[in-house]
Order: C-alpha cells, then structure tokens, then sequence
C-alpha cells in the first residue's frame, strides 16, 4: 500500500510526483538530516559503550553483575519521556539553572544538533554495549596476553586485536543503533522540532496527520526509509559475512581480570557514574521533581513541593483515567494476542517440514526489521481503503491490529528461543506412549515453552503500554493513552500533570517488569 500509494496518482502510475516529493529542498535536506543524525548517534553511542563494554567484560568490574539491570534502564525508559526530562533540565531556567545559576546560557548549547546527538545517544547505547560485552567475553585472554608478550602496548593490542575481532559484531551493533535513530520518533518530535531539525519520522508523521494531508507525501518518503533500513541490513549481512571469527572452539579458554591501578579504578568509576547520571540520573530526576512542584514559577523552593497532581490524574482529571484505562486495555489485548498468534507461528514452523515454513516465519519476524512509523501509516492507507467492507479505522481495534503486527516479533522470538531447548525425544517418548497430539501440547511443551510466552507477552504489554507513534497516527477522535496524554499535557503548558503521569507510566511498566523477572525466578527455583 505504501510504494503503491507513493507512485500511483489518481489511478495512473506517476513517479514523477514521487521524484519531486523527494527533490524538494525541504525534504532533500530532512533526508541529510536524518542520516546525519544516524551516523552522529552511532558514532556517540560507541564512544559511551566502547569503555564500558572493556570495562565490564576484561577487568574486575566484570563481577558486579547489577549493572548488566542498571545499565538497561536508559533502554527501558520510554524516549519521549526522557526527552522531556531533558528539555525541563536544560531550558532556560530550568532545573539546572535553579540548581547551579553559574549554569545560565548552557542551553544554547543543548537545543542544537548536539543536544539532539547526546540525547538519542543515551537511549540506544544500550544496545551497543551489550552486543561489543558478548563479543569481548568471547575473546579468550590469551589472545590479549600474546600480544603483550611480543610488545604491543594496551592501545597497539586495542587496535590489532580487538577492533578486527569486534568488527563483525560492532556491524550488528551500529547497525541496529542506526536504524533505531532513523526510525525514531519520540525525541525527534519533541526536542528535534524544538530546535528545527526535521528528519524522516518527523515529516511523514507531519504529511500524514496534519493539513492539507497528503498521504502521497508520506508515502514516498516512508518508501525511501524502508530502502535505506534495507540497504543497513544488507550492508551488515556483507560485513558480517566477510568479517566473521570463530572465537569459541573445543579447547578450553581461561579469563583472566586485566589489573587496574587505583587511577585507572577511580577513572573507569568516574566514567561509570558520569554515563548513569546523564541516562538516568538527570531525566529521572526532572520528570519527578517536576510532577511534584506546586506552582512552576517557585521551580525547586522550599514548600513548593505537593502530591496534588497525582491527586488531580484519579480525581478532577477524568481524560487522565480514560488514558490509563485505554492503555491497559490495549497492552493487554495486543500482548494476549500477541502471545497466541506468535506460539502457533513457532508450532506451526518448527512442526512443518514444508518450504513454506520459512516463508510464515520470515513473516512473523518482518516487521522487526522495519521502522514502526511505516508499518502504521501501511496499515492507515490499507484499513482505510476498505473501510466500507470491514469498519475497522477509527476505532481501538485499529490499534491493537496495528500493537500485534509491530509487536508480533517479540513472542516469536521468546518462544522460538524456548522451543530450540526442548530435545526433540520428549515429544516422542510421548507419541510412543499414545499420547495425542494436543495432549502433548498440554502436558510437555506447553509448560517448557510458557517462560517464553510469558516473556513474550510482558514484553508486548510494556512497549504497547507507552507507545506513541502508533497512538498518534491512528487513534481514533478524541482518544488518548497514556503516552499522547503525556505529549499533550506537555506541550499544553500542564507540565507537572503531565510528568505525573509519565512517572506513573513508569512505575507501572517498571513494576510489571519486576512481577515477570520474580516469577522467572521462582520457577527456576521450583
């Protein structure tokens, strides 16, 4: 629908229009905006894991396992929400300048493409940590120590040992990180707009939904965005291929801790502490101080500190309630759907021996190597052709449709990671013993395969819970969630309501999380 709708004007085929979208000055310099910030974001997200993966996988610091949790909070943390945290810390008497006034004028340099960088950065690096941690952990010791032996100095072994064996897997890494960038919508919407920096989500998000709408528009550049998502993945697959090291072979390995000196100890401490309270510390400590403060022109004074706006969301504020309510009933729904259609599609692939099972799980997974924004607007155009046949647009229905095709991915692969563990002899120790086919289901793989499901499912429900892009594109008039709640109370000037609202979307996604690790756990256990 989406490459039809971008070359197909009144019924003819017509690429010229779809040439000119993309010639237009604005639009040819959002597109350089764009990959400009995926390459500046890939290039700083390195920068802040590349110490800490060395640090957390070569060095004694390896054995504190709680910032392999702490570390992934900034990940876990919708965008849109640490943006904001960002934004009401370093505007223009804002929280640090309350806090430090010598701090004045600092924001100049904030609100800018460097700002916009730094942000996204502290998002994403996440994934780039953890990927550069695994590959390091697999690099034996002896390798590193080989080379001190014939003299190579720390920095020599960085560049002719490590880099070369990192590659591969910094290619999955960057490319992730870029794609994540690209493909973003939160911070781009609410700190890139501030400072004028327009990029793809952005501009398709503004074709799409505000007038004069021009679906033509938005479709052309949703296209352009798939190509170069597409041509990220293939671009990888080439590196990977080519750049690829058996680090793990039949002969044993032994890890040994790289000695640091008391310097170096209190350098990687500091830098440790310096990356936690840019990720956390700070948006964490603006969305909550604000949601707490009486009247924002007393900002961080004494007494001016109230509970009244959490008060105000279950009380006077009944849109408030509705969002929470259509949030809940929506991350339930698309997660429990979510949760079914992704166990039969693994049940269905691993069970089936035809040529087509490739083709259901490839389907399945698809819609995890495509941006969200253009997935939502395919859905938009095709649930609005065939609105007379099946009435579906402008309704929530629409929404869970579109939460269980971005989200499908998840459940597919929890359970397919559950289902690869299960030796393929239990299932037929139960046939040779006459159980039925869904007796076998019920009673042996069910049960080893529902950590998967269950993992799955939180994980659907958590995202879906405070997504936005979706919410924004296609809910239905006059209905919010949590997330366009938050947005809305944002820009509305309703900040402190807003942010109330945002810590509780917090808290309640952080506590669901916590429920499903504790239940993990005490299966294990059992």
């Amino acid at each position: 629908m989406i490459f039809a709708r971008a070359v197909i004007v009144d019924g003819r085929l017509d690429f010229y229009s779809a040439w000119q979208t993309l010639t237009e000055s604005e639009n040819a310099a959002m597109i350089g905006n764009s990959l400009l910030l995926g390459v500046l974001v890939v290039l700083a997200s390195t920068l802040i894991a590349a110490p800490l993966a060395y640090i957390f996988s070569r060095t004694r610091f390896a054995r504190y396992r709680a910032f392999d949790i702490i570390f992934m909070i900034p990940f876990m943390t919708p965008p849109y929400i640490a943006s904001m945290g960002w934004i009401l810390f370093m505007q223009k008497r804002g929280l640090l300048q309350q806090l430090l006034p010598a701090a004045a004028g600092c924001e100049n340099w904030f609100f800018s493409l460097g700002g916009l960088v730094l942000v996204m950065s502290l998002h994403v690096f996440p994934f780039m940590l953890t990927m550069l941690k695994n590959a390091m952990l697999n690099i034996p010791s002896s390798l590193e120590e080989s080379g001190a032996v014939f003299g190579a100095g720390f920095w020599k072994r960085m560049r002719k040992i490590f880099a070369p064996l990192l590659s591969g897997n910094y290619a999955i890494g960057a490319l992730l990180v870029f794609v994540k960038t690209i493909s973003e919508y939160g911070t781009p919407s609410t700190l890139g707009r501030r400072i004028g920096f327009e990029v793809f989500t952005t501009e398709i998000h503004r074709y799409a939904t505000v007038a004069p709408i021009d679906f033509g528009k938005s479709a052309a550049l949703a296209s352009v965005l798939v190509g170069i998502c597409l041509c990220m993945w293939m671009l990888q697959n080439y590196i990977t291929t080519r750049k690829s090291y058996n680090l793990v072979s039949g002969k044993g390995s032994r890890f040994v801790e790289v000695k640091l000196s008391k310097p170096v100890k209190a350098v990687c401490w500091a830098w440790i502490g310096i990356v936690l309270l840019l990720s956390i510390g700070v948006p964490y400590f603006s969305v909550i101080s604000t949601s707490l403060i009486k009247l924002r022109g007393f900002g961080l004074a004494s007494g001016n500190f109230t509970l009244g706006h959490y008060v105000e969301l279950f009380t006077e504020n009944t849109k408030g309630v509705s969002a929470l309510c259509n949030s809940l009933i929506l991350a339930v729904s698309s997660a429990s759907i979510c949760a079914v259609l992704g166990t039969l599609v693994v049940l269905a692939v691993r069970s089936s021996h035809s040529k087509l099972r490739k083709l259901v799980e490839a389907m399945g997974l698809l819609p995890e190597m495509l941006p969200g924004i253009v997935l939502v607007i395919g859905i938009m155009l095709f649930w609005n052709q065939i609105y007379k046949v099946l009435p579906l647009y402008n309704t929530l229905g629409i929404m869970v449709l579109a939460y269980v095709v971005l989200f499908l991915p998840y459940t597919v692969q929890y359970v397919t990671s559950a289902f690869t563990q299960i030796n393929g002899s239990l299932m037929a120790a139960g046939q040779v013993f006459g159980g039925s086919p869904a007796y076998i289901f019920r009673r042996i793989t069910l049960p080893l395969i529902l950590k998967g499901v269950a993992t799955g499912w939180m994980m659907t429900f958590i995202i879906a819970f405070r997504e936005l892009v979706t919410a924004s594109l296609i809910a239905p008039p006059n209905t919010l969630v949590v997330s366009t709640y938050i947005v809305r109370e944002f820009e509305q000037g309703s900040v402190s309501v807003g942010m109330a609202m945002a810590v509780l979307c917090v808290l309640f996604t952080t506590t669901a999380l916590l429920i499903l690790n504790r239940a993990i756990a005490r299966q294990k256990g059992a």
